[in-house]
């Protein structure tokens, strides 16, 4: 049995830990803790399971015209994916060379590396969009794909669509703008996506977040029409099942739901963060349904990580040499984050 060597080499993505236990205080993978929109439920109980027996729609016709309406676009530049992973792995694959390379910030969301290995290409990661994206050594490749997650991951930080704009268009490849938590920030990219002028830039979005839909497996992306027909050639024949489509169409439509709860999530963010900062944590500003933060001075971040996980509060670290020294928080109920303020107060070395 023989395995390719790229394949036997990587390290694959660690996606957070997901507890068994339903007692635990689950605050380390970033999903919405309050429901999908009523909708969502209704079209469970309603679908007919003789559909079943049928092949779904390969296009998603009726999920793709509402996405359109929605981030006013034309249907033939929206894309809909199985998840924001499958779009992040067709874009890899339509869009770079094998002799060309992904680049993304550094740090970012870790499965951009993972990609990039899987693609059998190169990863190359940098600390700013002013960065020099030229090979600074012998033996890299070219970038032909930046992967931009705005805002990011792990850090929560928002960048202008100016400063957006201005880097894609020095940037000679495809830039894919990943707003998985768009819907928690003051502003997003879509406008660059359907300028009439656009030519190398996608926005993708995913149901996982705001729409509380992690678990049903749902992103799309828009971006010129030529670009969103690659990625048509080489999707799965039949990438959405008939349940997520349907379920997705009722959740996009009820866009009153979505920013509802939206809304409570950032209303939570500040507070929790004023209560962190009042505590001695540092705390980068966030426009995302998490915050990434550093302990008060004596404490080491991994430390407090396991002693939460102790006492039933689950919550992310990334021992990077960039993000060793701090923890990120996905943004919960009040009450969830009132026991977690309450955990630190009991460990937390002052």
């Amino acid at each position: 049995m023989k395995i390719a060597k790229h394949v036997s080499k990587l390290s694959s993505y660690v996606p957070g830990e997901q507890p068994s236990s339903t007692k635990v205080i689950k605050l380390n993978t970033n999903e919405n803790p309050y429901p999908p929109s009523p909708q969502c439920a209704k079209v469970l109980k309603t679908f007919a399971a003789g559909k079943l027996r049928l092949y779904p729609d390969p296009e998603s016709t009726k999920l793709r015209k509402a996405i359109a309406e929605i981030c006013n676009a034309r249907e033939e530049c929206v894309f809909v994916g199985n998840g924001s992973d499958e779009i992040l792995a067709l874009v890899a694959r339509a869009f770079v060379e094998d002799n060309e390379a992904i680049g993304s910030l550094n740090p970012s969301y870790s499965l951009y590396k993972t990609i990039a290995a899987i693609r059998n290409v190169q990863w190359r990661g940098i600390a700013t969009l002013g960065e020099s994206l030229a090979p600074k050594k012998k033996g890299e490749s070219p970038i032909s794909l930046f992967l931009l997650t705005n805002p990011n991951a792990p850090t929560g930080e928002w960048r202008e669509m100016s400063e957006i704009a201005a880097f894609a268009k020095k940037f000679p490849g495809v830039v894919l703008v990943d707003e998985a938590y768009a819907d928690f920030a003051r502003g997003n990219s879509m406008e660059i996506a359907t300028a009439r002028g656009n030519n190398n830039v996608i926005v993708m979005r995913t149901l996982s977040k705001s729409y509380s839909l992690a678990g049903l497996r749902v992103g799309y992306c828009i971006g010129p029409e030529k670009l969103i027909s690659a990625l048509y050639k080489i999707k799965d024949s039949y990438n959405i099942d008939a349940i997520a489509q349907a379920v997705a169409l009722a959740a996009v439509t009820d866009q009153k739901w979505m920013k509802k709860n939206a809304q409570r999530v950032i209303a939570t963010r500040k507070r929790f963060t004023a209560e962190l900062v009042k505590r001695g944590w540092d705390v980068i500003p966030s426009e995302s349904n998490f915050v990434f933060a550093k302990p008060p001075a004596g404490n080491k971040a991994e430390d407090v990580f396991k002693a939460l996980k102790k006492d039933g509060i689950f919550v992310r670290y990334f021992n990077g040499p960039k993000t060793k020294d701090r923890l990120r928080i996905t943004i919960g109920t009040d009450s969830q984050m009132k026991k977690l303020i309450h955990a630190t107060e009991k460990l937390i070395l002052r």
